[in-house]
């Protein structure tokens, strides 16, 4: 990569950062999506995005809970089967059409939660066996794909009206956490790439995190960004598919 790709790819990383941890996110999808534009290998992708994930996602969860919207008792029943179906994922070797292939599916679900309206709901009771399974299921994506997970655990916590919208936030941010530093250990076992960029790139997912959080647990509007978000995620899933 030559430096103005690299200046350009670490600023919107940041960007991604700051957008994603407003809504409690890592924000793997999106450094996903960056990265594919710029034309990075899916090999160094993978790995790259569930680092910076890491430090966004500790952020995020260290405001959420701080700010009083965490519930141990909504997280840990689709965490009992994720992190190991994270781990067994990781470190599952992935032939790149068919990374390109999920990466995309994962890109246009991202792109559909930041369209999507946040509404308020009654609450109901959380299904315990439901959830075990969809964190298996979701566990195994994260693995695969090099995400966390929170691009489909949010809206299923909201389908399901589980909880409210900054509490399947303040959920999410600790489960991507802990999926990432699962698939992590995963992909240790088959080995990784790690580029010299990607230290730079998480002190500006670090700085953009830290704002994003920070923003989200003050009400800011975040309509048009979420919507100009998503039509980036419609792209470079487009992208993937036409590569």
């Amino acid at each position: 990569m030559t430096g103005i790709e690299v200046g350009l790819l670490i600023g919107l990383i940041a960007v991604m950062a700051a957008l994603y941890a407003s809504v409690g996110h890592g924000g793997a999808s999106g450094y996903l999506a960056v990265m594919a534009v710029l034309g990075i290998s899916a090999a160094v992708m993978r790995p790259s995005a569930l680092i910076l994930n890491v430090f966004v996602a500790t952020l995020a969860t260290i405001a959420f809970v701080r700010a009083g919207h965490f519930r141990w008792t909504l997280l840990w029943p689709f965490l009992v089967t994720s992190i190991p179906c994270a781990y067994l994922a990781g470190s599952h070797a992935i032939n790149e059409p068919t990374f390109k292939r999920l990466v995309a599916a994962s890109l246009v679900i991202a792109a559909l939660r930041m369209f999507a309206p946040v509404r308020e709901v009654a609450i109901r009771p959380l299904s315990i066996p439901i959830a075990a399974t969809s964190g298996a299921i979701i566990g195994l994506l994260s693995g695969l794909v090099g995400v966390g997970g929170g691009i489909l655990l949010t809206p299923l916590i909201i389908l399901c009206r589980w909880a409210t919208p900054r509490e399947a936030a303040a959920v999410s941010a600790p489960f991507i956490l802990l999926n990432s530093l699962a698939g992590l250990a995963g992909l240790l076992s088959i080995g990784f790439t790690i580029e010299p960029w990607l230290w730079w790139a998480a002190i500006s997912a670090i700085v953009g995190g830290t704002i994003g959080a920070h923003w989200s647990i003050k009400s800011a509007s975040q309509l048009w960004l979420r919507r100009a978000l998503g039509v980036v995620l419609v792209i470079a899933a487009c992208k993937f598919v036409i590569t």
